[in-house]
C-alpha cells in the first residue's frame, strides 16, 4: 500500500466506459478480450476488462480512490495500490481493490449518478471529501484540502487570542511563551 499526504488537495481519479466491445487479445497491452460496461459483468470481469491501459498523467499518482462509470452511473469504485506503465505505449494500469458495500466510497458513489457528466474525456477528476479530514478550527465541517474551510483559520485565531485577552495581550504572551521577549 502506497502513503497518501492528506495535506494535498483530494481529488478522485473518474474513468467513463462505453458499452462492452470485444478487442483483440493480441493487439491489446493487457490481453483483455473485452472493455467497457454490460451488465452481465461481475465486479471482478468489470474491473479485469477497464483497469487499464488509461492515457494518466503524474496527477494520476495522488489519487487514492478510482471511480468507473457508465451512462451515467457510477458502477465500480476501486482503492488504488499503484499505477504502472504497460509494456507498449504511453498507457497505464491501475491496480487496487475493488471496493465492496460499507465501504465510505462504494457508499457515497456506486450505484449512484456519477459526479462527472457530459465530458469528452474518460479520464477525469473531481474534488472528493469523501475521506477528508476535520477542520481545524473545531466546527465539525470536513475539509478535503488545507487545514480549515475558507475563513475559518481566522476564526480559530480569534478564538485563542480572546482566550488570552486582546490582540496586545496575545502578541506579549505570545512574545514570552517563545522566549523573544521578558516578562516585566
Amino acid at each position: 500500500m502506497r502513503t497518501i499526504d492528506y495535506h494535498q488537495e483530494r481529488h478522485m481519479l473518474h474513468i467513463t466506459l462505453g458499452p462492452e466491445r470485444p478487442v483483440d487479445p493480441e493487439q491489446d497491452e493487457l490481453g483483455r478480450d473485452r472493455v467497457g460496461f454490460s451488465p452481465t459483468m461481475s465486479d471482478l470481469a468489470l474491473y479485469d476488462a477497464n483497469h487499464g491501459c488509461w492515457k494518466l498523467g503524474p496527477r494520476a499518482n495522488k489519487e487514492r480512490y478510482m471511480i468507473v462509470s457508465f451512462d451515467g452511473i457510477v458502477r465500480q469504485a476501486i482503492e488504488i495500490d499503484s499505477i504502472e506503465p504497460v509494456a507498449r505505449g504511453n498507457r497505464s494500469v491501475v491496480n487496487g481493490e475493488i471496493l465492496r458495500e460499507g465501504h465510505p466510497v462504494f457508499e457515497k458513489y456506486v450505484g449512484k449518478t456519477s459526479p462527472v457528466q457530459g465530458v469528452r474525456n474518460p479520464v477525469t477528476y473531481f474534488e472528493d471529501d469523501v475521506d477528508g479530514k476535520p477542520c481545524r478550527c473545531g466546527c465539525g465541517g470536513s475539509v478535503s484540502s488545507k487545514d480549515f474551510l475558507p475563513g475559518h483559520d481566522q476564526t480559530a485565531l480569534h478564538e485563542r487570542v480572546k482566550q488570552i485577552g486582546t490582540v496586545a495581550e496575545f502578541l506579549d504572551w505570545f512574545d514570552v511563551v517563545r522566549g523573544t521577549k521578558t516578562v516585566r
